[in-house]
């Protein structure tokens, strides 16, 4: 991908978990019963139980009661509950998407990973986690959001790693209604990784230290980072090799071969940093799967007009750049027809 090398720039300002290509409750809804549909949504600050202290987030409810609950779980690095990054990620892509849900009959929660933004409390060092960790927040906003809202189940919309995080969640959790993957790798992310980092003739001087540090976190092995190129350096930092021993072990597929319940796969045909086929990798390992390929929309979910790789990362950066129409009507239409056919 022709992204690279301004990730590589990126990586260098300083260690976060995760992958290359990282530009990137609750209270209760019987509160909103005096609200007419006419008055809109409504929008109330939450909290669930934290390792260390509460996880906080944010419900936007739809003024009628008795609608679907979505916990909306945020992608790589320092992303916080509006889908913003102090990386330079502006797209506020979970506000707009929770805005377009509430329109449309579905509440959503959206959150502040353990350790950052408003769940700083929740946990000391925001490197010092694993996918198990970000699993168990998952579950402890489940049960929260089950017990103050009444909802029979929750649904689970991941966007890039937090459908990776959605998926591992939902194995043998009985209160999750089903999953929404949105630029959801479909292979290990080590192999997205070489991909990209492959992908890109001007990354040819790193590819060795790169490659080499991919598998060896691969088999569990931390990694020396005193030879490695500058680029990688934030990359592969120690403090982050904990977390990508983590993710790498993951096999997306896996996670999902043997899954019953609903999944909406949603993929943008102008994504830089996740592809149709891994789209269709997730397809084939749940064929129950609803598979969504929206034309012209990148990883943040904003309509592109060009293959223009600087117009495409231009979106990242642009608030008042509305989703792509189709993104929030799909994932609505879905876990109401779900909803209606459980």
């Amino acid at each position: 991908m022709k992204h690279m090398n301004r990730t590589a720039q990126r990586a260098a300002q300083g260690p976060r978990h995760g992958t290359l290509g990282r530009m990137l409750v609750i209270a209760a809804l019987a509160a909103t019963t005096a609200a007419s549909a006419q008055d809109g949504p409504v929008q109330t600050a939450v909290a669930a139980a934290g390792p260390a202290g509460p996880l906080q987030g944010v419900l936007l409810a739809p003024g009628a009661a008795g609608t679907p609950v979505a916990l909306i779980i945020p992608g790589s690095g320092p992303t916080d509950r509006d889908g913003n990054s102090p990386l330079g990620v502006r797209a506020s892509t979970y506000r707009l998407l929770a805005e377009d849900l509430a329109a449309r009959g579905v509440a959503t929660v959206r959150i502040d990973k353990r350790g950052m933004f408003g769940s700083a409390a929740a946990g000391v060092d925001p490197n010092a986690v694993t996918i198990p960790d970000y699993v168990a927040d998952v579950h402890a906003w489940v049960a929260n959001l089950q017990k103050r809202t009444g909802a029979r189940c929750v649904w689970l919309v991941g966007h890039s790693e937090g459908g990776l995080v959605a998926m591992a969640a939902a194995q043998d959790a009985p209160g999750i209604c089903g999953l929404v993957l949105m630029a959801t790798a479909g292979r290990p992310l080590g192999a997205v990784l070489r991909e990209q980092l492959q992908a890109n003739p001007a990354n040819a001087p790193l590819l060795d230290g790169a490659l080499g540090a991919i598998d060896a976190l691969e088999h569990g092995r931390r990694v020396d980072t005193a030879g490695l190129h500058p680029a990688l350096q934030a990359l592969f930092a120690p403090q982050v090799q904990g977390f990508l021993i983590s993710e790498f072990a993951y096999d997306p597929a896996r996670l999902l071969n043997g899954y019953r319940k609903p999944v909406l796969v949603v993929q943008g045909q102008r994504d830089l940093q996740v592809s149709e086929a891994d789209a269709r990798l997730l397809q084939k390992a749940a064929p129950q799967a609803t598979l969504v390929l929206l034309p012209g929309v990148n990883h943040v979910l904003k309509a592109v007009a060009s293959d223009d790789p600087r117009a495409n990362l231009a979106a990242y950066g642009d608030p008042a750049l509305p989703l792509a129409p189709d993104v929030g009507r799909s994932i609505a239409s879905f876990i109401l027809r779900m909803r209606s056919s459980q």
